[in-house]
């Protein structure tokens, strides 16, 4: 593997880390209780200053998976033009993680997407709630084990009308 030369500090401070390379983008993965810790390395000492993106995959069906749920978090650093993919793993029922925001303003509604469609809570968010879905939808639709056609929820969403102008 061709890695940057920061990836053997990294590495060095992270022992858990796993680090593998596919087609020119560097992953990590690292246990959920070293994630807040590694994030904030990232961010402070080797320069990731924007967040791209936070999801979440689901692989309750996946043959070879041992966890439920990957978390998943892409990091640029703007001046170096690097990308690395962060995953962690979290199995019910404890999913919680710690909230990114306070690294990075942008995690704020995307964890709230991720909590509002897979229910994975981030502790310390600012302001963790629906985006999506209205606050009296219990479930988590991009759930694997969500039925495709839903559980009958619709006839409990509040009605909406504009009023004319």
């Amino acid at each position: 593997m061709n890695l940057p030369s920061y990836m053997n500090a990294l590495q060095q401070d992270f022992p858990q880390a796993v680090v593998s390379q596919f087609r020119g983008q560097i992953r990590m993965r690292i246990p959920s209780d070293e994630l807040e810790q590694l994030l904030t390395a990232l961010k402070q000492r080797y320069e990731f200053d924007m967040l791209i993106d936070v999801t979440c995959v689901d692989y309750l069906n996946y043959r070879d998976a041992v966890d439920r749920f990957g978390l998943v978090y892409v990091l640029l650093g703007t001046e170096t033009n690097e990308r690395l993919i962060v995953r962690t793993y979290l199995n019910e029922p404890d999913l919680t993680v710690p909230s990114a925001v306070p690294l990075w303003e942008s995690a704020n509604w995307m964890e709230r997407e991720v909590y509002d469609m897979f229910g994975i809570r981030f502790a310390g968010h600012p302001d963790l709630r629906r985006i999506l879905l209205p606050e009296e939808f219990t479930a988590f639709p991009l759930r694997k084990d969500y039925p495709l056609q839903g559980r009958g929820e619709r006839h409990n969403f509040p009605v909406l009308t504009r009023e004319s102008a």
